[in-house]
């Protein structure tokens, strides 16, 4: 098991959407969760990645271990569910198995909300499975708090969703 005492410090770093440290990490999350939910199906696409405002890489020791992403949300564009104007959705947010358990995803997730306030927004919303307690309770912890599903998650029995107010 890694040990995050025994790095020089893990370093963040925003990077495209198709650079391939970011790529690997997207990737492993996306085959993790078709193996969380049984589900032999390709993983869809993330649509309009031109929407995609900031791509954030953690590294521990130059290793690339975690990421997330944060992209703006257009209004008009979810239909049911619509998260209203000035709104950001993280994205994508993954750490890699053998790194969890140190506060990875805080520092991804802390940096992701500095970025959303930098380009003006006031909220983040972000959608999590059932199964994943971990980031649940993340996210919880972190004050995001629960809200109706919005755009493609309002039918899906499997989603639930959070939002956090930015300017609190």
């Amino acid at each position: 098991m890694a040990d995050l005492g025994a790095v020089a410090g893990p370093t963040l770093d925003v990077v495209g959407w198709d650079h391939p440290d970011a790529a690997v990490l997207r990737d492993m999350q996306q085959a993790e969760m078709r193996e969380l939910y049984q589900d032999d199906d390709e993983p869809v696409p993330l649509r309009d990645t031109a929407s995609i405002t900031a791509m954030v890489v953690l590294r521990a020791d130059g290793v690339p271990v975690a990421c997330g992403a944060l992209r703006r949300l257009s209004p008009g564009s979810w239909g049911d569910g619509e998260p209203g104007p000035g709104t950001g959705e993280v994205k994508r947010m993954f750490v890699r198995r053998e790194w969890r358990g140190r506060g990875l995803s805080r520092l991804v997730l802390g940096e992701l909300e500095d970025r959303a306030r930098e380009q003006g927004l006031n909220r983040v919303v972000l959608e999590t499975g059932t199964l994943q307690t971990a980031a649940i309770a993340l996210y919880e912890r972190s004050g995001y708090v629960p809200i109706a599903p919005y755009g493609g998650y309002v039918h899906s029995p499997l989603s639930l969703c959070f939002a956090k107010d930015l300017t609190a």
